[in-house]
């Protein structure tokens, strides 16, 4: 994105140095035979073949009666303009997958820290049951399935760990850094507090880099249809040359080898191409439907704007309500689990129905913790919808 925007501002300035006069300077012989008729001498006379020595200094400057290069710079500058803004949406995307990458690793912080608590308690419900089956009160059923708990646990626990560590590597790549040497300490992630304002101006997706660039390229489209249509009129070029010229090299420089020519040095000052098989109509038709693409890809990439906002807004709106639910899930769950191992401390139940409750504890907040990650990341998408954030700014730049 960044080689591109060069490439553009490369191409702008070429488009503005057209509009200014060409000076160059050239110095050599030229061997020529001139026609009788240039002299003014009958047809079958006889001319002499002679070389010029020239040191010259040259301008050429084309007059822009029809906007021509006008149009042409137009269209170059709004390329580039176009191109800065896409380099703008490269480095939102970049910062958007940074924060995502990021709230990943901390939800699955949160869900290891979730594992921390279940291993020691059922490490620590291993070591009551294992003096309950020494003191013969229990089978060893329940011992066995308390182990079995424990394992399992701890095996979650790892595929945890693994997945932070890919998604770790991950974030070093898109920060540029080597994954060997990036670390991130552990820090659950915390429930985030987001109050987005109601009725969202309208105005805040012209911050958007991509629908800034597709504005961008619909005006450079329709500057290039002002190029094409400048084809059909006449082109004025002045072109001169001052300097020395002489029949010897030793002569060159003198006072009286001066001399200058004013006007085209082939063809003529005004030119107009009155005949070109349709080339100029078909330029000026490429041009408009060029236009055309451009004016309905701008359109739709505004609806799909607005389709992004839309989108994360409910997200955010339902995810809040689901949140409150899987709250209620959670404290019904740890209640559930404090009567189950309370009625089998009392012999009410067997050991089944302690695993069941505290899976189930385990389950419910490993979903608290996923839509915690699910805001997270849905208010980054927001924030990335809306060109930033939803706070008045500066519009993309260009």
């Amino acid at each position: 994105a960044a080689a591109r925007l060069g490439q553009a501002r490369a191409l702008e300035q070429a488009a503005h140095a057209a509009k200014f006069p060409q000076i160059g300077v050239g110095f050599g012989p030229t061997r020529q035979r001139p026609s009788p008729a240039s002299q003014g001498l009958a047809a079958d006379a006889d001319t002499r073949t002679s070389t010029l020595w020239r040191g010259q200094a040259s301008i050429a400057y084309e007059v822009d009666l029809f906007g021509r290069l006008a149009s042409a710079e137009d269209a170059a500058r709004l390329d580039a303009e176009r191109n800065l803004a896409l380099f703008g949406a490269t480095l939102l995307a970049l910062q958007a997958d940074v924060a995502q990458a990021y709230f990943l690793i901390r939800e699955l912080d949160a869900a290891q820290a979730l594992y921390v608590d279940a291993v020691k308690l059922r490490a620590d419900t291993v070591q009551l049951l294992q003096r309950r089956f020494d003191e013969g009160d229990i089978a060893e059923l329940d011992l066995a399935r308390a182990r079995s708990e424990l394992s399992a646990a701890r095996s979650e626990s790892l595929g945890l760990a693994r997945q932070r560590a890919v998604a770790e590597h991950a974030l070093a790549i898109l920060l540029g850094k080597s994954p060997a040497e990036f670390a991130l300490p552990a820090m659950p992630l915390r429930r985030l507090s987001v109050d987005v304002p109601a009725g969202l101006p309208s105005a805040l997706l012209e911050r958007r880099p991509d629908i800034a660039a597709a504005e961008r390229a619909m005006a450079a489209a329709n500057a290039r249809v002002g190029v094409a249509r400048a084809a059909w009129f006449p082109r004025l070029s002045l072109t001169g040359a001052l300097g020395y010229e002489s029949g010897g090299l030793g002569d060159l420089f003198k006072y009286a080898s001066r001399s200058f020519v004013l006007g085209p040095l082939v063809g003529t000052a005004l030119s107009l191409p009155v005949f070109d098989g349709g080339a100029r109509d078909a330029g000026v038709k490429q041009a408009r439907a060029a236009y055309d693409e451009d004016s309905a890809r701008y359109r739709q990439t505004v609806l799909q704007a607005f389709r992004e906002v839309e989108d994360n807004l409910a997200q955010l709106r339902l995810l809040g309500d689901q949140h409150r639910e899987q709250d209620s899930a959670v404290s019904a769950a740890e209640r559930a689990a404090r009567l189950a191992r309370l009625q089998y401390r009392e012999g009410a139940v067997s050991y089944l129905n302690v695993i069941d409750s505290e899976r189930s504890v385990l389950q419910q907040q490993r979903l608290a913790v996923g839509l915690d990650g699910e805001r997270a990341r849905s208010t980054v998408n927001l924030i990335r919808a809306l060109g930033g954030g939803w706070a008045p700014g500066p519009t993309t730049p260009g």
